[in-house]
């Protein structure tokens, strides 16, 4: 039986390598991918998707826009980081696979509905708004989630946008707060472990002596992508921040962590969209969320490689 998921993303080069891994990937069943703003606006995280879908030769798979905007604050981007494009590094043309007219909150709702309960994982690359909104609207979905799996957050690492907030849930800190909060299986991938999976020159060449074009797509992005990083930290390569939802996805043995409890600051303009985790267990807050902290970051990139050699040359 193959693992059905929906894929929320605002793709960023990071998240076209996540969303290639799933679709190299036999043994998963992308039932959609919804796309929201984020890294950058939703008008080129959509068309982006289409892209990567293009590029893994799937325009099969459906891909649907949702929020355009956090809930409640102003849209922060990363352009700095991804380029105007999202995508830069690699030119691809405008793609031929059509937006789905639906909107992707209320795809969300439908598939959940129909599909049968607990068959059905939320794969999270991005901020948590279509998330959100969805089970806000139609809070019946709650229970017929088997998992959400999700990139964000950052605890022993500290943030990467603000010293204490990580990217994804400073983005739509509201949007996790509603998440987090409700009564879901909650499996996080923080900057604790996506710092551990750098993206170095060894790894990238590899990844490129795959000789297909795809792969050749990869390491311009990865290549790209990791000039603001390397920068900023001074390493070998970036993190490869969202293909470790789809890595721990497919090989949950790479990674280590405990169940806990993790909350999310909404109210303090200094801590914005921290996840405050309560690793100790030094309060009696009741355990929400799986947190990881530990990766076998060789065993990802052989994973990561050995799947991306499965894409169309």
């Amino acid at each position: 039986m193959k693992t059905k998921i929906i894929i929320d993303t605002d793709p960023g080069q990071d998240d076209a390598v996540a969303i290639l891994l799933a679709l190299a990937s036999p043994e998963l069943d992308v039932l959609g991918i919804t796309t929201l703003a984020g890294n950058i606006p939703l008008e080129k995280t959509q068309s982006n998707a289409r892209k990567i879908c293009e590029v893994a030769g799937r325009k099969d798979v459906k891909i649907f826009a949702g929020a355009s905007r956090p809930l409640v604050r102003q849209l922060v981007t990363a352009e700095e980081v991804h380029g105007d494009t999202g995508l830069n590094g690699y030119d691809l043309p405008a793609p031929e696979i059509p937006l789905q007219p639906q909107n992707a909150i209320d795809f969300i709702i439908e598939t959940l509905l129909q599909e049968e309960i607990g068959t059905v994982t939320l794969c999270t690359l991005g901020p948590l708004t279509n998330i959100a909104m969805a089970l806000t609207r139609e809070p019946a979905i709650a229970p017929r989630i088997k998992q959400i799996i999700m990139m964000g957050g950052g605890y022993f690492e500290g943030g990467n946008i603000t010293p204490v907030a990580e990217f994804n849930i400073y983005v739509d800190p509201h949007a996790a707060h509603v998440v987090f909060n409700a009564g879901l299986h909650l499996t996080i991938l923080p900057l604790d472990v996506t710092h551990q999976v750098l993206t170095t020159k060894k790894r990238i060449d590899a990844i490129r002596q795959i000789s297909t074009r795809s792969s050749e797509i990869v390491a311009a992005w990865l290549s790209y992508y990791q000039r603001h990083d390397e920068a900023k930290y001074g390493t070998d390569g970036a993190p490869l921040h969202d293909p470790n939802v789809i890595a721990y996805l497919l090989k949950p043995e790479l990674y280590s962590g405990r169940h806990c409890n993790v909350e999310i600051e909404i109210a303090s303009d200094l801590t914005m969209g921290e996840t405050v985790v309560d690793w100790w267990g030094v309060t009696t807050r009741a355990k929400n969320a799986y947190y990881m902290r530990d990766v076998d970051a060789d065993g990802f990139f052989t994973l990561l490689t050995k799947r991306l050699s499965h894409l169309p040359s």
